[in-house]
């Protein structure tokens, strides 16, 4: 009989133990990750004004002539890759870091996940970030998906097997 009775209160432990791990899985919103976005863009804004600065300073001392198309070409060239790598670098290296999200996300409480709920490679965050340019031009509608999915994914989520989820 005790033996009976200690077997039933483990189990009743177990299953109080597995209902407070198992809670339910929320997923970010259109609008809060709209906010987030806005938060991520004014972050790399602010860092990519400083690089130019940084570039200009450092261009002047070279005496580079500003009257020089070839050469601006150049320097304008050489700006949107340096943006192109932060911008990719930013996003994919949060979002697959222990955070597993940009500053943007981890604000507004949430993170980016695989489909089951573990935290995404570098290589898949990339995967992401770049699968972005295809939800932009199919005229945003693969942004605007985010408000109309059962899991809240935008195109991009669905490229690189991947959720936005409320921590």
């Amino acid at each position: 009989m005790q033996d009976n009775q200690i077997a039933n209160e483990t189990a009743n432990e177990n299953t109080i133990q597995t209902a407070i791990q198992t809670k339910p899985v929320t997923y970010g919103g259109f609008w809060k990750r709209v906010a987030a976005y806005i938060i991520d863009w004014l972050i790399l804004m602010l860092l990519s004004f400083v690089l130019m600065i940084i570039m200009g300073v450092f261009l002047a001392f070279k005496g580079l002539d500003p009257e020089d198309e070839t050469a601006m070409l150049g320097v304008s060239l050489m700006g949107n890759l340096i943006t192109l790598m932060l911008t990719w670098f930013y996003y994919a290296g949060m979002e697959s870091s222990s955070k597993q999200g940009t500053f943007g996300k981890s604000l507004l409480g949430m993170k980016v996940t695989d489909l089951n709920g573990g935290r995404i490679s570098f290589l898949r965050a990339s995967a992401r970030y770049f699968s972005k340019i295809l939800s932009a031009l199919l005229l945003f509608i693969g942004f605007i998906m985010v408000a109309f999915t059962e899991k809240k994914q935008g195109l991009h989520d669905m490229i690189a097997a991947t959720l936005v989820v409320n921590k």
